[in-house]
Order: C-alpha cells, then structure tokens, then sequence
C-alpha cells in the first residue's frame, strides 16, 4: 500500500496537483529556486528525476543534500547551491522545470521581484514549466494595509510584496510566457491569500 506521507512528504498541495496532471517526465530535470529544508523535492528525488536547487540559507543546502543523498544517492552534492534566486550559478536554459514555492513575496521590491523571475526565465529551457506559489492581494484587498510600493501588512502579522491579478499578466506578457492555466487563489481565512501562477516557455 501507497504510504502517501512518504512518497510525497510535505509537498506543496498545488505542486501535488501538477503532478497528478502528469505535468512532470521523470527523464526531465527540474529545479527548485528557494528551496528551503526541501519539502518539495521528496517525491522527484525518490522518483529519479535529476534535481537541483539553490537557497540563500547554507543550512537549508545541507539539509537539502543529506535528503538527495537518502533518496537518490547518485545525484552530486553540486546539484544543491547556496545561492539567492536573483543570481543562479546555472547556464542558460538548462532546466526542463523551474519551481518557485512562497519565495517571491519575499522581494525586497518590484526591481527585486523581477530580478528574481527573470533569472528563473534565463535557466528555464524552451518549452520548460514554470511553477510559482505566491502571496497575493487577491480575494484580501479589504483586510491588508500597504506599507510602500507593493509591501503590504498582513492579517497574520507578516509584512510581504504582494502582487494582483494584472501585475501577473504583465509579468507573463513580458517574460512572453504561455498560460498552462488560470491564475488561481487560495484565501487562508482571511489572513492571507496564495496565488499559483504557471507558465509554459515558449519555443521561440
């Protein structure tokens, strides 16, 4: 029997749902920007799929190549860089997948925010996938307080740059991404709200 818990440990729900859609070749690679202690890699390094990340956090990093040594001892400790977003040690367009999971609303601002988008574009391959879970206004614009410029004050204490539904197609438009699906939004009773926003590389 399936131990779900296991195969898939703490996944982001939406990211669950791209492979369900059967978003993912396990002979594609795949890079996880922001990647945190890894919660998000357990199911592709268990699968075989050649996984990279990157974190500014060295400790995250180690944590990081301890869980791919358990999981899939073949992949090299290099795959996993300490690293910010806005500035990745990866040839361009090297990656098939480029997952961003609730690292964006982490942007000082808007420079930073595209700073950070357009570096995940350069190391994404044509026709790769493009995954971001984010914090947005959207569905909480009555329950937030801008702070400056696109920093806004949350119900649950936080301070983060949020987004909106326009900001995002713009940001699409100007990458010249290709919608996989429509934007869409998860309010965390009322205090805050995550937006999923995915993207197809076009071939051009």
């Amino acid at each position: 029997m399936l131990n779900v818990r296991e195969t898939f440990g703490e996944i982001d729900i939406y990211l669950f749902d791209q492979i369900l859609k059967g978003s993912f070749d396990v002979n594609s690679n795949i890079l996880d920007a922001g990647c945190g202690g890894g919660r998000n890699l357990v199911y592709f390094l268990r699968s075989g799929y050649e996984v990279f990340a990157v974190d500014q956090n060295p400790q995250a990093i180690e944590q990081v190549r301890l869980l791919a040594k358990a999981l899939n001892p073949i992949l090299s400790s290099e795959n996993f860089q300490v690293s910010t977003v806005e500035k990745m040690p990866f040839q361009n367009e090297r990656f098939d997948t480029v997952i961003s999971n609730a690292v964006l609303h982490f942007a000082s601002d808007q420079r930073h925010f595209y700073q950070m988008i357009e570096e995940m574009w350069r190391v994404l391959g044509k026709g790769g996938l493009f995954f971001a879970r984010l914090a947005s206004t959207i569905g909480i614009e009555d329950k937030i307080e801008l702070i400056e410029k696109r920093r806004y004050s949350l119900p649950d204490g936080s301070e983060r740059f949020l987004v909106d539904e326009q900001f995002l197609i713009t940001a699409t438009n100007q990458l010249g991404g290709i919608w996989v699906e429509p934007l869409k939004t998860t309010n965390v009773q009322n205090l805050r709200c995550m937006t999923t926003w995915v993207l197809q590389k076009g071939f051009a």
